[in-house]
């Protein structure tokens, strides 16, 4: 019998920003080789879940499970923290997150950019990583880019490195936050030309995106949030086909306008 236990698995999250609660009961699955996109408009609570699952931040109720293994907490509600680091480092090396704002290290070149943490995390061999590395920088169109350093490159090209950065940790999944925000139109669709290829690979994906285009293009399932809820999700041809809830077909005809 095949593995079916999702890759990333959300139940019933919350998170609140002192008596700000900006998730209220969310859950999500990841599927091994699926793509679930979170689209809804801005504060609807996209990223903090991406970074809640992630266990960039905190939550103060709910649980994370990571290939069937849930995190263990200690404490409860602004209290409740991971009780074991080592199980922390182990899950965030395995769901890579690539940034909106690419946080390339700006006194490396890009190759050392994306070998720095296979190096120094997971104390892979050095000459092993340095060919992923050049293997991964050529997968995204950079690979005459070695050499250079960030400031050098294009964002489109910035973003491109990010994602050969968190493909060289050979994670279980990605996590994109808004990966294409931060470019002007041309330069996103080099990005989007990437995800693209890796959804088509079989990569497990969670993305954060104000893309509809992308969403639809790319994505197993599509969930839609609505002020720290989930207000509708499904497949993307329904979902963005024959919208149910008034707020997504609001949502939906914003974005189309824009």
């Amino acid at each position: 019998m095949p593995d079916t236990t999702p890759v990333l698995e959300i139940r019933n999250l919350h998170k609140a920003y002192g008596e700000l609660e900006v998730i209220k009961g969310v859950d999500i699955t990841a599927p091994a080789g699926h793509v679930v996109s979170l689209i809804g408009s801005s504060g609807s609570g996209k990223s903090t879940i991406l970074r809640c699952a992630n266990l960039l931040e905190d939550s103060q109720q709910g649980d994370i499970l990571f290939k069937g293994e849930p995190v263990s907490w200690k404490g409860s509600g602004h209290g409740r923290v991971p009780a074991d680091p080592k199980q922390v480092l182990r899950i965030r090396t395995n769901l890579s997150m690539v940034f909106q704002q690419f946080n390339l290290w700006a006194h490396m070149t890009i190759l050392q950019n994306v070998m720095e943490a296979p190096l120094t995390v997971l104390g892979r061999d050095r000459t092993e990583v340095e060919a992923s590395a050049r293997a991964y920088l050529d997968k995204v169109g950079i690979g005459d880019k070695c050499d250079v350093y960030p400031a050098q490159l294009s964002g489109g090209q910035q973003q491109r490195a990010a994602i050969a950065r968190a493909l060289c940790m050979e994670p279980e999944a990605l996590l994109f936050d808004e990966p294409t925000s931060a470019l002007d139109p041309e330069l996103e669709q080099e990005v989007v030309r990437v995800i693209k290829a890796l959804a088509e690979e079989g990569r497990t994906m969670l993305i954060v995106t104000h893309d509809m285009k992308m969403a639809h293009d790319v994505s197993d399932h599509v969930v839609f949030l609505h002020q720290g809820l989930i207000e509708e999700e499904g497949d993307p041809a329904t979902l963005f086909g024959s919208p149910k809830s008034e707020r997504l077909r609001q949502f939906l005809s914003s974005t189309a306008a824009a």
